[in-house]
């Protein structure tokens, strides 16, 4: 019932975001702007965007390679079903991947997909913050916007210390991770907390642990930083597209600036692809570039639609092909997304007593 209640929660929120990023906007001016996109550069974008999802599946089985031999084909479709469910349920779906990969490929466990997973949003981090950071030192501000676009570019700087420093912090838990585990342990009996909460924080600790094994294999953390950088610029070079489609005064460097902005509307797991959200943050992104000139705001509003369905689309359609070639019951998908516990349940069997020992 609590999952259901939350899914409920967010798709009034979704509602609501919709109707705040629409209430003012004149249709007929947005419905004009999306007819006036060109096709070509749409198309490119989309292509873009499958090629994205293909490199995800390549960095995955960059992940995987110390833990088990994997399928292309199976990370591919996975992460396709992933990204849809994402889509339809919001932030929830996220658990279906780690529990996907291991029904359609038995020499994966549960376990090593989940940690996997946890590398990527560590890694993807990092590469985002690092191209929106570095981008804003040789962007030139938008004019109108001079002190506003300071602001900005003092929080990307900020942003990319952050995980300068974030990075240095998981290099140092991973080297003494050890002794930290063994402290909370000793910390949480003393402190007389449930047995729940520190079952849930010392698993937490040592799935971290284990999840970091890779910073001790330099060719492995620069081969996966690597596929990184060629994601996100897979995720670029559409963005700029959608940027060329409607004949925007805008160049590359801009698209990293608007990839940024829109990446910040997923901190809100509305279903939709965090719908209203990434909408009303790509248009005011826009907005802060372009300035509200005549008929601006629609045309904002029409290429925010447009990249929206570039990102997601793709992978809508993928993931239910998929689901259908499948053979998975909707029940069976039902129960992958309530399955934390039996993934927890199997870390614990898998993890290893020393998180500081080999993979």
């Amino acid at each position: 019932m609590g999952k259901y209640l939350k899914f409920a929660i967010f798709f009034l929120l979704a509602i609501f975001l919709l109707w705040f990023f629409g209430r003012n906007l004149d249709w007929r001016q947005v419905s004009a702007s999306l007819q006036e996109a060109r096709a070509f550069y749409v198309t490119l974008a989309v292509i873009g965007i499958c090629l994205g999802y293909f490199l995800r599946a390549v960095r995955w089985k960059v992940l995987l390679a110390p833990i088990t031999e994997t399928s292309m084909k199976e990370l591919f479709a996975t992460t396709t079903v992933g990204f849809a469910a994402v889509f339809f349920v919001g932030r929830m779906g996220e658990i279906v991947r780690p529990m996907w990969l291991p029904m359609r490929d038995k020499r994966v466990r549960p376990s090593a997909a989940l940690v996997t997973l946890g590398v990527e949003r560590i890694f993807d981090m990092a590469a985002l913050v690092s191209f929106f950071a570095l981008n804003l030192l040789w962007m030139d501000a938008p004019p109108g916007h001079s002190t506003e676009f300071e602001n900005v570019k003092f929080v990307g700087i900020l942003l990319l210390a952050g995980a300068i420093a974030g990075f240095i912090g998981l290099f140092v838990y991973q080297r003494f991770s050890i002794p930290i585990i063994n402290f909370l342990e000793a910390r949480s009996d003393r402190l007389f907390i449930s047995g729940k909460i520190k079952r849930v924080v010392i698993s937490l600790a040592k799935h971290l642990a284990t999840s970091l094994l890779i910073l001790k294999d330099w060719r492995e953390f620069l081969l996966v930083s690597f596929w990184t950088l060629t994601l996100w610029l897979a995720i670029a070079l559409p963005t700029w597209f959608v940027l060329l489609a409607f004949d925007l005064p805008l160049n590359f460097s801009h698209s990293l600036f608007i990839m940024g902005f829109a990446a910040v509307s997923s901190v809100i797991p509305t279903p939709g692809g965090a719908a209203g959200a990434f909408h009303a943050a790509t248009a005011g992104g826009l907005l802060f570039l372009l300035g509200e000139g005549q008929g601006m705001i629609e045309k904002a509003a029409a290429v925010s639609i447009v990249m929206h369905l570039v990102y997601f689309a793709p992978a809508v359609f993928f993931g239910i092909y998929y689901f259908i070639h499948g053979d998975i019951s909707l029940e069976r998908l039902k129960r992958l997304l309530t399955s934390e516990t039996e993934i927890d349940d199997e870390m614990d069997e898998v993890l290893p007593s020393d998180p500081n020992g080999s993979s």
